[in-house]
């Protein structure tokens, strides 16, 4: 007697992922909300070093750029450094050497 996982199973394992907009298979993910989607369904980045497959959805929302991901990532990484350096200012006025 086998256990029950509860997880979705399928009768064929390797069958083809199929698109999140439509019923063709799928050749990889959105580079920005991560669903799988298929040649028609997407458009390619543009301006950067690599190309990257952007479903139609977040292409009309956001744009087929990734400057704004990499924008927040170089925002987030710079309040870290002044974070940490105010850390350090209010150490060193604590306890002066």
């Amino acid at each position: 007697m086998t256990a029950m996982t509860g997880a979705l199973r399928t009768v064929d394992d390797d069958a083809p992922e199929r698109c999140a907009f439509c019923p063709r298979d799928a050749v990889g993910p959105c580079a920005s909300c991560r669903r799988l989607v298929c040649g028609e369904c997407c458009t390619l980045t543009e301006g950067g070093v690599k190309t990257w497959a952007i479903c139609l959805e977040c292409d009309r929302k956001k744009g087929s750029r990734l400057g704004g991901a990499w924008g927040t990532l170089g925002a987030w990484l710079v309040a870290l450094l002044v974070g940490l350096a105010a850390i350090v200012a209010l150490l060193e006025w604590l306890w002066p050497s």
